[in-house]
């Protein structure tokens, strides 16, 4: 198989077109920089609070619909041990192939080279312009997704070699009905992975720089509501796309038996289909779908996890005197270390699935009832937070984890093999880590306040401070004196430029 030229060509614009937009918007960041009353790095991670409203709602939408979200619902949809019914949830290994896999499939390029010109490339503009870049590219990233992902859905459902997908949708051609079933026995672990997606993004620190780079509450909201229309519209490609796979005749095309599903290949289905059930000019568009979806994640997850270490790490622990130019060193530095480690980590075979179960999983058992606890629930302290912490990561590691080999020590009702033989957890049981965890947060924040103002231990004790936090008269808890004001006047104070 021969490299393909012209896919090569057309991927080479599209990285120019997404460099020359990260460019563009690193300069816009630097004119934002001399109007705005806020220093340099509130305009670096939060583009300065003034983000256009539309531009808004294409950055949120497009860290959302990255590449595990498109290959992952086209993936549920053509396993036939899964179904359409299940494509609600990213399904995990399919990250392997977001770009290294899926260029390899269609433009025979290296996985090796795929991976470090999209690193280098996210790099660069994420280092550039911050905030400010990645919104701007996601916006183009989008556009992108949505119209090449539409335009080769036309040719994929008018081949030649698959059927129907309204006949193949509850009948058995070439394999199970791509719908899918929930059994009910399958039940709690299909309200389990709902909830998972549901409530664990909320926890997530892209989801807030984009919030908080809102200049307004109004428009924070109307940014979620739209961002939610257009993943649900975004979607529906990729369904098809598994639905398709699913009602063909793969020893028709060139790609022969036995079926992707039998060769382990579930992962990569939408570039497969997209190569042998399209012209080349079609798949070749479809790529870039894929690579926008997989850049518009890459870029949110380096800036994220740069502006968690600056501000919670290096700013608030490390070096709380450190200065603006300091700082945004830091954020720089932080940017090319993340993105050169996760580019590495990314050649590991079963790497992504470990970064899967941190970024989904643990925010959903771990996280999110730590954030609950926080925004809504005053009598929670830092006690509470961490014997809460403990508890949640203890229990999700004992309950196992069959795509990382991790066998389960605690066996929930219904603990049985799955349909590849792998001992799963068919009982929602990463609700009930959660809500354990936030129970725990709670009964134990209590019991340590009133341990501590009771005198039962001494005050020397008390790390946290807790004792009489929550007596204090209003009028004295300022933000001056106050880490929960400050914080939510932080939150609320989106007007900045």
């Amino acid at each position: 198989m021969t490299l393909n030229v012209e896919g090569l060509v057309v991927m080479a614009a599209f990285y120019l077109l997404i460099l020359g937009t990260g460019i563009w918007a690193s300069m816009r960041s630097r004119r934002e920089e001399k109007k705005c009353q806020g220093d340099g790095m509130e305009i670096t991670l939060l583009a300065g609070r003034n983000i256009n409203l539309l531009v808004g709602v294409f950055t949120l939408t497009a860290t959302w619909v990255g590449g595990g979200f498109i290959l992952g619902i086209a993936e549920a949809t053509y396993n036939p041990t899964l179904g359409a019914v299940w494509a609600l949830m990213p399904v995990p290994y399919v990250v392997t192939f977001f770009l290294g896999g899926t260029m390899a499939v269609i433009l025979d390029l290296s996985y090796a080279y795929s991976i470090i010109i999209s690193a280098v490339v996210a790099i660069v503009y994420t280092l550039l312009g911050g905030l400010y870049s990645v919104a701007y590219t996601d916006v183009i990233q989008l556009i992108l997704i949505f119209v090449s992902l539409w335009v080769c859905v036309p040719f994929l459902l008018t081949n030649p070699h698959s059927l129907d997908i309204s006949l193949t949708a509850y009948n058995q051609t070439f394999q199970a009905p791509w719908v899918g079933t929930v059994n009910l026995d399958e039940a709690g672990k299909w309200f389990d992975d709902f909830m998972l997606l549901a409530l664990g993004g909320l926890a997530y620190q892209a989801f807030y720089q984009r919030i908080l780079a809102a200049s307004s509450y109004t428009q924070a909201q109307i940014t979620c509501f739209a961002s939610s229309a257009f993943c649900l519209v975004l979607g529906i490609p990729s369904v098809l796309v598994g639905a398709v796979a699913a009602s063909t005749d793969w020893n028709s095309t060139r790609y022969g038996l036995p079926t992707p599903y039998e060769r382990g290949e579930v992962g990569s289905i939408l570039p497969i289909s997209l190569q042998y059930l399209t012209p080349t000019y079609v798949s070749i568009i479809g790529i870039g779908a894929v690579a926008a979806a997989v850049m518009s994640s890459m870029d949110s997850a380096l800036l994220s996890s740069a502006s968690l270490f600056s501000s919670n790490i290096y700013k608030n622990i490390i070096r709380k005197q450190a200065s603006d130019r300091e700082m945004q060193w830091v954020i720089r530095i932080s940017v090319v270390v993340v993105g050169l480690a996760g580019a590495g980590l990314t050649f590991l075979d079963s790497s992504v699935l470990v970064f899967w179960l941190v970024g989904v999983d643990m925010s959903y058992t771990i996280m999110f009832p730590q954030l609950v606890c926080v925004l809504f629930f005053k009598q929670s302290n830092g006690y509470g937070a961490a014997v809460g912490f403990l508890m949640g990561i203890t229990m999700r590691i004992l309950s196992g984890e069959p795509l990382v080999s991790l066998p389960p020590i605690i066996h929930f009702p219904n603990c049985r093999p799955d349909a590849e033989g792998k001992l799963t957890q068919f009982f929602p049981f990463r609700t009930v880590i959660m809500l354990g965890s936030l129970v725990t947060i709670m009964v134990i924040s209590w019991l340590m306040a009133k341990l501590f103002n009771t005198g039962l231990l001494p005050e020397k004790w008390d790390v946290y401070k807790v004792k009489d936090k929550q007596n204090k008269p209003v009028e004295e808890r300022t933000p001056e004196n106050n880490e929960e004001l400050s914080v939510s006047k932080q939150l609320l104070d989106t007007t900045s430029c």
